[in-house]
């Protein structure tokens, strides 16, 4: 088997694993959402609601991003197969994740006061914060026991992990909401954050690493790089969240509370399930280019296959939802949400550029060079918050769309020429030409439910869709002999 055969199998293979893992977890959440809603009715929903988002708040004002960035050097350590180097990184990065996590229940206990005021507009739940404050160290420790699973790409084992954990995380929950409703949702919070610790812990330690003891000056020392990369990270997830709350602010000023919640319902549909993509791939490309992000013709080779796998999926997922889009928004929501159709459909080509810019947007995390990053992500933040603006005050929802395509556009504009000129980083004329091929049929489809109605519009559009699903098929099974590999797990 060649080499290059075997990375697309890696690649894809790592995408269908964590792309069941994130179609099952968004139906965990799902059957989460709508039983709690039942047990707990809207103001037990929004209370727990505001002491996730709180936690995860604290959490991310705290942990210094190590979830993301840890991943880098604990993979690029297992990549020289020096145990000594393993060792060193692993245990640099468990003593941080310890400081860490105490800083976050730390500073949770101190303010749990000043939190439940902020909250809640009173002092009651100063309590309900003091015991959740453990929770904060206990997700760190999760964390690190993720992260080391996915450095060292234990897939498999980081897959069930994911699984165990969404299932545990409802049945532990759930029992405690029914026998005490409002009053248990501290209890079922506490008990699922422990309960989700002991798995990720029982598959981490399956790995045998020989740990080194580590003062804390020694651990900020060594770990100076990935607390650096990590803030960053954070930063500019920080900046996501804010431009996000920007816009939203703007429409409920501009336009109304209806409109937030199409837009808030529209682009769930496109982050969400058709972005789950992104982050089933991300679990292992991301370890995996970290690997190699010092040698230019392996992660110029490795970039370009992922673009290729990520088309070949997305493409199919693109079109059905241009085309039945429609229906789509009826079975998640209902008939209120239609008016959001126009803004998917616009919205929904931008994952097109999207998928690319994502792809080589990586290597600037998997090199470990922050300041790249921090200053791409911003710029691409201003100019899409911009575009979100002008699009939404001047065509409305549908602006929103537009602008968000625009955005994606120039994003992926700049961040191949950033990686071109500053990496070396080359598109392959063959990956290109698909890229072309499927956009081109994406556009065609688009065309379609915007000329023609609608019970043609959905023959033919179907066609197309039965088309460049084929069309992927073939191409993924040629590159990865997936029909094969299929048939010898059903023999054995």
């Amino acid at each position: 088997m060649s080499d290059k055969k075997s990375s697309y199998q890696q690649i894809f293979k790592a995408t269908s694993i964590f792309g069941g893992v994130q179609v099952f977890n968004i139906l965990i959440t799902i059957i989460r959402s709508k039983l709690v809603a039942v047990l707990l009715g809207p103001a037990g929903m929004g209370i727990a609601g505001l002491f996730t988002t709180t936690l995860g708040l604290m959490g991310s004002l705290t942990n210094l991003g190590l979830g993301r960035s840890a991943v880098r050097d604990v993979s690029a350590a297992n990549a020289t197969n020096d145990e000594d180097k393993i060792s060193e990184t692993v245990s640099v990065f468990r003593k941080l994740v310890w400081i860490t996590g105490g800083i976050g229940l730390i500073a949770t206990l101190v303010l749990s006061p000043l939190l439940s005021f902020l909250t809640f507009g009173n002092y009651d739940y100063t309590f309900a914060f003091i015991l959740l404050s453990s929770t904060l160290l206990l997700g760190q420790l999760t964390v690190g026991q993720s992260v080391l699973l996915q450095g060292l790409r234990k897939i498999t084992w980081l897959a069930k992990a994911q699984i165990y954990s969404a299932v545990i995380g409802l049945i532990t929950s759930i029992p405690l909401y029914y026998l005490y409703g409002i009053k248990g949702i501290v209890p079922a919070i506490l008990v699922s954050s422990v309960s989700v610790f002991f798995i990720q812990h029982y598959f981490a330690k399956r790995i045998n690493i020989r740990a080194q003891t580590l003062t804390f000056k020694q651990a900020f020392q060594k770990g100076n790089e990935m607390i650096k990369l990590g803030f960053v990270l954070g930063v500019n997830g920080l900046i996501t969240v804010g431009t996000s709350y920007v816009i939203r602010i703007f429409i409920s000023h501009s336009g109304s509370l209806e409109d937030v919640g199409l837009y808030t319902a529209g682009f769930a549909i496109i982050n969400t399930y058709v972005g789950m993509v992104f982050s089933a791939m991300i679990t292992d490309y991301f370890p995996r280019l970290a690997a190699v992000h010092q040698d230019q013709p392996k992660y110029n080779k490795l970039i370009n296959q992922q673009i290729e796998v990520a088309m070949y999926i997305v493409a199919p997922l693109i079109c059905v939802f241009l085309i039945f889009v429609n229906w789509i928004i009826i079975i998640i929501y209902s008939n209120k949400f239609l008016p959001i159709v126009e803004m998917i459909q616009w919205g929904i080509l931008a994952i097109f550029f999207k998928t690319l810019g994502w792809a080589m947007g990586v290597l600037l995390a998997a090199k470990g060079h922050s300041k790249h990053l921090f200053w791409n992500e911003l710029i691409a933040n201003i100019y899409l918050l911009a575009f979100n603006i002008i699009g939404y005050q001047y065509y409305g929802l549908k602006g929103l769309g537009i602008s968000f395509l625009i955005g994606y556009l120039l994003h992926f504009l700049q961040i191949y020429f950033f990686t071109k000129i500053k990496y070396g980083f080359n598109l392959e004329k063959g990956v290109a030409k698909q890229f072309v091929l499927f956009l081109s049929v994406g556009i065609v489809c688009f065309s379609i439910v915007q000329n023609i109605q609608e019970l043609p519009a959905y023959l033919l559009g179907g066609t197309m869709v039965i088309m460049v699903s084929a069309f992927s098929f073939y191409q993924l099974d040629k590159k990865t002999d997936m029909i094969k590999a299929l048939k010898n797990k059903i023999r054995k």
